[in-house]
């Protein structure tokens, strides 16, 4: 008896394990609809400071071990990836008016049917949440480096509208919005001072 009972066990774990899935999404339709192609094995893996400061994207890098041509198509034609409840959007698909996010893949999630995905500030968002008061005092090479490390550690939100494709940050006024029927998580939000990913995404989990 007790030896079919640990076969049971054993078949359950199994089971979990096969049940684990990689879910490529070739565009936007195929993500919101939840109907891509599965694949047995991916590798997700963190790119390191240095690496996005002498490349630039997001923060990671999505592929498949011996298989170049699904490499190239991870790294330029899909649109998203799901690694088990995990998503990740590729950020050469994604634009920000009409900035640029850079290659690789930026961790996101759903909320109240919208896409939130935490990528690096671009455009005005640089400006106005990550410029370092050196920078624009020393000016030239030497402000620029300083204003791209800053850019290499700072993260904030992008919402991602599922029916039209277009990407807005999300900034104060957009959180105040997403809160409004929240009064409490409202008041703590307005006691805060930053536009940052580590402060929205906070309360951006406690609404899904």
């Amino acid at each position: 008896m007790k030896r079919w009972w640990l076969l049971g066990i054993f078949g359950v774990l199994v089971a979990f394990h096969v049940s684990a899935q990689h879910v490529i999404y070739a565009n936007l339709k195929e993500l919101v609809e939840d109907r891509g192609d599965t694949l047995s094995t991916m590798k997700v893996e963190k790119r390191s400071k240095n690496q996005i400061l002498l490349m630039g994207g997001a923060d990671y890098r999505i592929s498949v071990d011996d298989n170049p041509g699904l490499c190239r198509y991870l790294k330029s034609r899909c649109y998203a990836v799901r690694s088990d409840t995990a998503l990740y959007v590729n950020c050469k698909k994604m634009r920000y008016k009409r900035f640029r996010f850079g290659g690789w893949y930026a961790p996101a999630m759903w909320v109240q049917g919208k896409i939130y995905f935490c990528a690096q500030p671009v455009g005005s968002v640089a400006a106005s949440t990550t410029q370092p008061a050196d920078a624009t005092k020393l000016g030239g090479d030497v402000g620029t480096a300083i204003a791209a490390s800053g850019l290499v550690n700072a993260r904030v939100y992008y919402e991602l509208n599922p029916e039209t494709g277009k990407v807005e940050f999300v900034g104060k006024d957009k959180m105040l919005l997403l809160l409004k029927n929240e009064p409490e998580l409202l008041e703590a939000f307005l006691q805060e001072s930053s536009e940052r990913a580590e402060v929205t995404g906070k309360y951006l989990l406690q609404l899904k």
